[in-house]
């Protein structure tokens, strides 16, 4: 059967990781040119995306679900053996990436809004908690977590190529949003209706992380 253009990640889901990775780029670039004021603003775009695809894992475009990318060890090692296939949506190991990276930046967020460098700036959280958390959170924060990260960023970018040079095309199908599979393949809804409700979430993770940036001053 030949194959065909299939829909595999719809727009919220690529909007979410071009902005992800643009707002990534920008909080590096801002501490270390010690912009902490825009620091925080990105933090806080980082803290609504990560919120909105969260909500968007659960009821987003099929491919985008969190359900579709959970493998049993089974299925890790036979994806290592090269004994089954999985070229549509995320691989065993991607979902394994995913999954880290999301989790590694929640952490960086939550650290980020404890932390206090006890010269300018504290996170809104830090009048929430003890003192000797608010220490553990700025160590993390400042010395393991944002390398913890830069690792991680370094193996996506390193898997992409490595696929690539296999002839497997990961980047392109992140940009136009699709696929070419086997006509039979289940496509990602991404309709009209679905990009509206994707604006509704978006808008409440930002009203989330709007929240939370005046804690601080409450």
């Amino acid at each position: 059967m030949p194959n065909t253009s299939v829909r595999i990640w719809d727009l919220p889901t690529r909007l979410f990781h071009w902005a992800l990775a643009i707002c990534m780029v920008s909080l590096v670039v801002t501490a270390k040119l010690n912009a902490m004021d825009w620091h925080f603003r990105l933090g806080y775009c980082v803290l609504a995306l990560l919120v909105f695809r969260v909500m968007w894992g659960l009821v987003g475009g099929y491919w985008s679900r969190f359900k579709s990318f959970l493998f049993t060890p089974s299925q890790f090692a036979r994806h290592l053996a090269g004994k089954e296939d999985h070229s549509t949506g995320h691989s065993p190991i991607g979902a394994l990436s995913v999954f880290t990276l999301l989790l590694a930046l929640v952490l960086q967020v939550m650290t980020g809004l404890m932390s206090d460098d006890e010269i300018s700036v504290s996170g809104p959280l830090t009048r929430f908690v003890s003192g000797e958390l608010v220490s553990t959170a700025t160590w993390w924060h400042a010395k393991i977590g944002q390398y913890l990260i830069y690792v991680l960023v370094g193996l996506h970018v390193l898997a992409i190529v490595v696929y690539a040079v296999r002839g497997k095309k990961l980047l392109a199908p992140m940009i136009t949003g699709d696929k070419q599979l086997p006509a039979a393949t289940r496509a990602s809804s991404d309709s009209a209706a679905t990009r509206i409700a994707a604006l509704v979430l978006l808008g409440a993770a930002g009203g989330f992380a709007w929240w939370v940036s005046t804690l601080g001053s409450i």
